[in-house]
């Protein structure tokens, strides 16, 4: 695995080396852009509307648009002044308790592995923030960007860090508006508890597969084999009353749970239809 970064962690007067790793990878399929005629893919060019001209990388600078049409330009030296690259450290600032960090805050997540000469000190960290039952909270700088971040231990013998957005870039949830006049019947309650009951399972998530990604790869698998592709028809939707589509949850709930202590509790549950 390739190194991203190269920089080290601070904490106190403690100085840990690292290397910095992407943890993950979107799979994601992607289409070019293809001309229906001739079947050549679409070119792009930067274009200049104004001169009509095709414009050379080294003819662009960075714009800020600080009104309708007018740019502040910025440049390197403009820039100089500000954290940039060059320093390549991740800054704990503070150690909390993970639970009392809210998913919606993480981004991306890099593992770190230590460099040669700060093996010990890698270790050392990791185990204190296990003993004591906390991450740590930092600031690093990466591509040109100050990014929030946490430390974490991760598996028996690493370190992850999850990049994270600051509070500002958070949207106000306060501008989705939900009814506050809802009326929920005790019954109602108590059997999508016990739906919820049946259907909590330890997470794994070797379980769980890209339905989507997998259908699209037989259809262009398909098409460049020269088969039909085959559509199947869309069911109706029906409107189900709540109390009976919870009842027929929870006995299809069983019955899967059922199926599954026969199967010797391998497999995965199958896709439920939302209410």
């Amino acid at each position: 695995m390739r190194a991203l970064w190269r920089g080290s962690i601070s904490f106190g007067l403690v100085n840990v080396p690292v290397k910095m790793y992407a943890a993950t990878e979107k799979m994601n399929i992607s289409f070019r852009q293809i001309h229906k005629e001739c079947k050549t893919p679409i070119k792009y060019e930067k274009v200049c509307p104004a001169c009509g001209r095709k414009v050379e990388d080294d003819e662009i600078v960075r714009g800020y648009e600080y009104e309708k049409g007018k740019f502040a330009i910025i440049d390197d030296r403009d820039l100089e002044s500000i954290p940039d690259e060059a320093n390549r450290t991740i800054d704990i600032v503070d150690f909390v308790d993970l639970r009392d960090i809210d998913p919606v805050y993480f981004d991306h997540s890099y593992f770190l592995g230590p460099e040669e000469t700060g093996k010990k000190a890698y270790i050392l960290l990791k185990r204190a923030m296990e003993e004591a039952g906390k991450i740590a909270v930092a600031k690093v700088v990466i591509r040109s960007k100050q990014s929030l971040a946490c430390l974490r231990p991760y598996g028996e013998n690493h370190l992850v860090m999850d990049t994270m957005f600051y509070p500002e870039e958070v949207r106000n949830v306060a501008e989705i508006p939900v009814s506050s006049d809802v009326k929920l019947h005790e019954n109602e309650v108590k059997m999508a508890v016990q739906l919820v009951s049946s259907l909590s399972a330890r997470f794994s998530p070797e379980k769980y597969t890209d339905e989507y990604r997998k259908a699209l790869l037989e259809i262009i698998k398909a098409k460049v084999e020269g088969e039909e592709i085959v559509i199947p028809a869309a069911g109706e939707e029906k409107v189900v009353d709540l109390m009976e589509a919870l009842k027929a949850s929870l006995a299809l709930a069983e019955k899967e749970k059922q199926e599954t202590k026969k199967a010797g509790g391998k497999g995965g549950r199958g896709k439920k239809k939302a209410v």
